[in-house]
């Protein structure tokens, strides 16, 4: 179903994509020259110039597009979703157009022909991939090209599979009706009416002309699923089976072919492939540059430290990271050496009273954290990713807040999404994981680039910082 719609209509969307990309860029020039707002005070570039840069924006943008999964099967459904993604790889692919003109081409391009392809690129590819899912629905509402369904099984794996179905309707699939087991006493299933039961399936498909079963079963109708098969093996349907896992996906579910054997995988790492090793290797380039960039801070740092207090200038702190194993977290030491002697290991207080002089200035800064450059370098952290936390409080959270564990499918950051939304230091923890787990759901290069400059200037300095 959703394989089918995203083949055809991502393709469409793809190539609609293209030309929108290559019409703008030609109609930009056409405004800026022959329909000038600002008067054209350096003569008239020749049109060929610009018209033989097309192909090559046309491609950049193709990639561009494939690359932040723009046509990613289950993004190209919820419209708000959809329109931000399409202006932010539009953004992406702009700047990386710009830069790679300016670094390679000797030849400068209008800047007002740039700003016009930019803004009414952005807007034309929202209007036009509006428009046709517009049409497209309309056409599917209309009754035209339509497919036949039959759901099977109750529960709520089941209704909120009919009730996606009723929200997108350009998928082209129309629920008949449900089929549910002899006991039930249901007379509908999530708004649609129950037309027979398990063993009425064949009947059904033949007398209805269906098109396509998809089938549901509770968990404590698993025994049932045989017969319900057994009755289809011989009906040209499409048939699709939904697991009723769905209370325990919490970061996301893929199914794997392995040479013929399905495989479900629950809450997979988003950081494989080549975002993965985009990720180090952004990691490795920045955490080295800013080891050298800092070197003097360091110097002035550790030179404060060694002066308010006795004992030494960093502090080794065991953490857990990816995938729970523990690593030695570095810190500008802030805290007296004897700091957790009596009350072993607590939270840190707005008034604490085991922080240095010069302490309560680096944690209010943040400074205290630069070291961990050197561990985002070593691979035992990354830029970007929920806080580490020490191994005590894991064990003891993990068993108080749901899917906790789960914030550890990736590396540990020195920054990350909760903090920037102001949840460091003692607050909420829910708040916290949630924040966390939406990072490792909503994964992206862009994303970690986006956390990186907000931490500029809501991260480092945070009433929270303590």
């Amino acid at each position: 179903m959703l394989k089918r719609y995203h083949q055809i209509v991502g393709g469409v969307f793809r190539v609609i994509d293209t030309c929108v990309i290559g019409g703008t860029w030609l109609l930009s020039f056409y405004l800026r020259f022959d329909l000038p707002v600002i008067a054209v005070t350096k003569g008239l570039p020749r049109f060929s110039k610009y018209a033989a840069l097309t192909p090559l924006i046309m491609i950049l943008w193709a990639l561009v597009f494939s690359g932040m999964k723009v046509y990613q099967s289950r993004r190209m459904l919820r419209r708000t979703h959809e329109v931000h993604l399409i202006l932010r790889a539009h953004g992406a692919a702009l700047l990386l157009f710009i830069t790679l003109t300016y670094l390679f081409s000797e030849y400068r391009y209008s800047r007002g022909v740039v700003f016009y392809f930019g803004a009414l690129g952005g807007f034309l590819l929202v209007v036009f991939r509006l428009s046709l899912r517009n049409v497209l629905r309309s056409i599917r509402k209309k009754g035209y090209n339509l497919r036949h369904m039959i759901v099977v099984g109750e529960g709520p794996a089941l209704e909120t599979l009919i009730h996606r179905m009723d929200k997108f309707p350009e998928l082209g699939c129309r629920v008949s009706g449900a089929v549910v087991h002899e006991k039930s006493q249901a007379q509908s299933v999530g708004g649609k009416p129950v037309i027979g039961h398990y063993g009425d399936i064949g009947r059904l498909v033949h007398d209805r002309g269906i098109d396509q079963v998809m089938i549901a079963l509770p968990r404590s109708q698993y025994g049932d699923l045989d017969r319900v098969l057994d009755s289809l093996k011989d009906e040209p349907v499409d048939l699709q089976l939904i697991p009723d896992i769905h209370e325990y996906v919490t970061l996301g579910c893929e199914i794997e072919d392995f040479d013929g054997l399905p495989i479900v995988n629950l809450n997979d790492s988003p950081l494989a492939g080549w975002g993965g090793m985009a990720k180090r290797l952004t990691d490795i380039v920045m955490s080295g540059i800013a080891l050298v960039l800092f070197a003097p801070l360091f110097a002035l740092i550790a030179f404060a430290v060694k002066l308010s207090s006795r004992g030494p200038v960093f502090y080794s702190q065991e953490r857990t990271g990816l995938d729970g194993h523990t690593f030695n977290m570095l810190k500008f030491r802030s805290m007296r050496i004897d700091a957790e002697k009596e009350t072993g290991a607590v939270w840190a207080t707005p008034q604490d009273g085991r922080r240095t002089p010069i302490g309560t200035f680096l944690r209010a800064t943040s400074l205290d954290e630069l070291p961990q450059l050197w561990n985002v370098l070593k691979g035992d952290m990354s830029l970007v990713g929920p806080r580490p936390e020490r191994p005590v409080f894991v064990h003891q959270f993990r068993h108080q807040i749901p899917h906790y564990m789960l914030r550890h499918k990736v590396k540990a950051g020195i920054t990350g999404w909760a903090q920037i939304n102001g949840w460091r230091g003692n607050t909420s923890l829910d708040r916290r994981i949630e924040c966390d787990l939406y990072y490792i759901r909503n994964w992206s290069y862009g994303m970690d680039w986006k956390i990186l400059f907000m931490t500029l200037w809501k991260g480092f300095i945070n009433k929270n910082a303590y």
